[in-house]
């Protein structure tokens, strides 16, 4: 039960930290479609990241809610990748992230849609038409930029040779990951990667863009609490409020 709970909390994380993430740029977007937009997938992570948290809370069995698990908990005790949590950027940066993110979301949403455990499924179920929806759009900028002016190129393989190295986190199976392979509750890690790489390569090419190498050498920590500067940063903006005011309600 505590890998399921565990596996659950890095599911609500990755989800609320890149929600907190794009939710700053609401009113910076590039152009009043794109604002929209960011703020919509935020919107989504959000709701992905209440079921999420809600299951790991029931589980727990402590009478924590969905809200005291986002507002209450200190950095060490997140279990978000550390993809997430690195800096919005220019708007390469930005969208070069949630095209990683994206990119594995969406295969992992597709295997948990096939769990043993039926509220896991019907979670992956309700996301995975908002994450298609989020995949389309991240890769389709991904290519407009990379195969746009010099110097949206530039800044898109910058940011690509940047953000590397926290992609592989996500398929650094560990025993909670690889205990809930062998229960049938989620994905195994190497048909994911293989779905990863098959598809930044296709998006990666159509937008004239250089594929890091997949064997390079990767980051690892978000998913067992071992976080970048960044989160700290993070948290106390979001918290502010619970940590403020203890108990407060809208």
């Amino acid at each position: 039960m505590k890998n399921k709970i565990e596996y659950l909390l890095r599911q609500g994380d990755n989800a609320l930290i890149l929600s907190q993430q794009l939710s700053k740029l609401c009113g910076k977007g590039p152009a009043l479609e794109e604002d929209m937009a960011l703020t919509n997938v935020a919107l989504d992570l959000l709701g992905q990241t209440r079921m999420w948290l809600t299951y790991a809370g029931e589980l727990e069995g402590r009478g924590r809610t969905e809200d005291q698990l986002a507002f209450l908990r200190d950095v060490h005790e997140m279990r978000c990748c550390l993809m997430v949590e690195q800096p919005n950027g220019n708007y390469a940066d930005t969208m070069v992230r949630q095209f990683f993110f994206d990119t594995w979301h969406y295969f992992l949403m597709q295997g948990l849609a096939k769990s043993v455990d039926t509220r896991i499924a019907e979670i992956a179920e309700k996301s995975i038409k908002e994450v298609t929806y989020h995949l389309r759009r991240s890769g389709d900028l991904i290519v407009r930029m990379g195969d746009g002016t010099p110097e949206s190129h530039a800044k898109t393989q910058a940011a690509v040779n940047e953000l590397w190295m926290y992609s592989g986190e996500m398929f650094l199976y560990d025993t909670i990951d690889n205990a809930m392979v062998e229960q049938g509750l989620a994905p195994g890690a190497d048909g994911l990667r293989a779905a990863f790489i098959e598809h930044v390569s296709e998006i990666f090419a159509e937008a004239t863009l250089t594929m890091p190498d997949p064997a390079a050498w990767m980051q690892r920590g978000g998913k067992t609490g071992r976080h970048s500067e960044h989160l700290g940063f993070i948290l106390a903006e979001m918290q502010f409020l619970q940590r403020s005011y203890p108990g407060a309600e809208w």
